[in-house]
């Protein structure tokens, strides 16, 4: 017999894993980012991201005179001062889909003169022309002030509207800046991605001092009608003091009668270091006819009238007065009891003027 071996061979197969990568394609999370830009009938903001600048320039407590360009003053509504405004652009970027952008500031570094000048928000523009919709900024990095709140908004340019209040009642005038810091979060205003400043300093804040006096008309006295200059009008008189109008009194004087009416003098001034002005008063043009029309004034409707000056170097008191009020005084016409060659009849005008001066 005959025996055999065989020999079995077998192969063992080797499973090598074939590694495979997965490569998936994930954008970028975008951030949230702004640039602010000059808006149209604003101030210039130049400068790049992050550090921009702008400036107010001259400013007073009343908005006396034109402001800058770029600037508007709202007094209606605000107390103790009046405030410039002008329109910005908040232009956002990265701020697609989920990504909606929120804006928040607050003052980074305050005025010198903080009493003085005080830096307001509003948001949006459209309703930033009354003093009521404006908000002050915040001075705590810990509490700022919202500008765009959640839900934010996405890409694109939206106006907002930065305000400076200056007040009216500080001696304080000269120049001032401040900084801003504009703090960009995502969609619910807790997660910052970006911070820019703000400079307010091209040009500086300028204070300037400033008066004003108007004329009005008192309830019970004749209309003082306002343009380029203020005007009253006694109308018909005579040394009788028969048939007054509406608003006059006849009060009795030797030689004549005086028509008298209430009007009202309204001081403004601001900047100066007195909380009290002079008002004055002096004949400018006289009438035609002096010796028969003469210009009086007098506290009370009673009198005593005193005969107004002539001279502008030595004019007549009338009272010192605080800013912002309104103070009644009595002009008198004196009409005087005259027949033969000097008698006059028909019509006649003068001027006064008024002085305001704050010490």
């Amino acid at each position: 017999m005959t025996a055999s071996i065989r020999r079995f061979t077998s192969r063992l197969g080797l499973l090598i894993p074939t590694a495979i990568i997965l490569v998936v394609a994930v954008p970028a999370a975008r951030g949230q980012s702004i640039q602010l830009q000059t808006a149209s009938g604003g101030i210039t903001i130049s400068g790049t991201k992050p550090n921009f600048s702008s400036g107010f320039g001259n400013v007073n407590g009343l908005g006396a005179g034109t402001p800058p360009a770029g600037l508007a003053v709202i007094s209606s509504g605000v107390s103790g001062g009046v405030l410039y405004t002008t329109p910005y652009d908040i232009k956002f970027s990265g701020a697609g889909g989920p990504n909606a952008g929120t804006l928040k500031v607050y003052v980074v570094t305050n005025f010198a003169n903080p009493a003085t000048l005080i830096l307001k928000s509003c948001y949006p523009s459209a309703s930033c022309t009354s003093a009521a919709n404006y908000t002050t900024i915040s001075t705590n990095a810990a509490s700022p002030t919202m500008i765009i709140p959640p839900p934010g908004v996405g890409n694109g340019t939206y106006t907002a509207s930065l305000a400076l209040f200056v007040s009216d009642s500080t001696s304080f005038t000269g120049s001032d800046s401040a900084t801003l810091s504009f703090l960009t979060y995502n969609s619910t205003g807790t997660t910052l991605k970006e911070t820019n400043t703000l400079v307010l300093n091209t040009p500086s804040e300028n204070v300037q001092s400033a008066v004003r006096l108007n004329l009005a008309t008192s309830p019970a006295g004749l209309t003082i009608s306002a343009d380029a200059d203020f005007s009253v009008n006694f109308g018909n008189v005579n040394a009788l003091g028969i048939g007054p109008g509406a608003g006059l009194t006849v009060v009795p004087s030797s030689g004549g009668v005086i028509y008298s009416t209430p009007y009202l003098l309204q001081p403004a001034f601001s900047g100066f270091a007195s909380s009290a002005a002079m008002l004055k008063v002096y004949v400018s043009l006289d009438f035609v006819h002096p010796l028969i029309l003469e210009a009086r004034d007098a506290s009370s409707s009673g009198g005593p009238f005193t005969a107004i000056s002539k001279s502008s170097g030595s004019q007549t008191t009338l009272t010192s007065a605080a800013s912002g009020g309104s103070v009644t005084r009595y002009l008198g016409l004196f009409v005087k009891d005259s027949n033969g060659p000097t008698a006059f009849s028909g019509a006649d005008s003068a001027t006064l003027t008024y002085t305001l001066t704050a010490p």
